[in-house]
């Protein structure tokens, strides 16, 4: 899907959309009062989720599936459980499916290393950058379900 002719857009059109509003998203930040450290745990996370964690995720065959590479087979149990549009474009659940499976992915990735070459389990994360790791993650999903529709109900009411 590249444009909206099937009624909702296509990842370019998402991918373009969260990208073009990212720098003014930092601004905005930065107006607010957000100092810089926090303004690039903010852009790195948004940029990751735009690429990576997109609420396609629910169909294998999706742009943001086939960013993962050889790594997509990861995200088929995902599409398989979630049905497209559905839970998946939840605004709050959505975001929040994606990060409990994509942890029980990197908890077991984690515990499989551990057991074989004894690699030690991160110890903390740095908790001043949550809330705009956070921000990072949700805000283009938000966008994403937001653009869909948008669009949906703009062409209903044709």
């Amino acid at each position: 899907m590249v444009g909206v002719e099937s009624g909702v857009p296509g990842g370019n059109v998402h991918l373009a959309f969260e990208m073009g509003t990212l720098p003014a998203w930092v601004l905005a930040g930065g107006a607010l009062g957000a100092g810089r450290e926090s303004l690039v745990w903010f852009a790195g996370a948004y940029v990751g989720a735009s690429l990576f964690l997109s609420p396609d995720l629910d169909l294998a065959t999706s742009r943001a599936a086939r960013r993962w590479g050889g790594a997509r087979a990861l995200w088929r149990p995902y599409a398989a459980l979630f049905r497209h549009r559905g839970i998946s474009h939840s605004p709050l659940l959505g975001p929040l499916t994606r990060l409990v499976y994509l942890g029980l992915l990197g908890g077991i990735g984690w515990g499989l290393l551990h057991a074989v070459a004894g690699v030690p389990f991160p110890r903390s994360f740095p908790t001043e950058s949550l809330l705009p790791v956070l921000a990072g993650l949700y805000l283009p999903q938000l966008l994403h379900v937001a653009l869909d529709r948008g669009v949906t109900a703009a062409k209903r009411g044709r």
